[in-house]
């Protein structure tokens, strides 16, 4: 059953380039797991992102989000102090 998310990233002026070199090493894969970035906005300074992806399956996610090459490139992501919130969605 596929599933879509919208993810919102709220990023710290000083963490906008390594949030954005970490976007840069990770949407790639998705495509390798069944998944689509459906929407990517970002305000003007770079300091909010919202994203919609979507996933054939739970599987497909959960195994993206697995992949080493994806959890190589978490510290980026840490040391941009993003906060994210992740949340399932529906088509209406």
């Amino acid at each position: 059953m596929p599933i879509t998310f919208a993810l919102i990233a709220r990023i710290p002026a000083e963490g906008v380039a390594d949030f954005r070199a970490y976007e840069d090493a990770v949407l790639p894969l998705l495509p390798e797991f069944n998944g689509r970035l459906e929407r990517r906005l970002r305000n003007a300074d770079g300091t909010m992102e919202m994203h919609i992806v979507s996933f054939a399956s739970e599987a497909d996610f959960q195994n993206y989000r697995n992949d080493p090459r994806r959890t190589a490139q978490v510290w980026l992501l840490e040391k941009s102090s993003a906060k994210l919130e992740l949340a399932p969605m529906a088509n209406v």
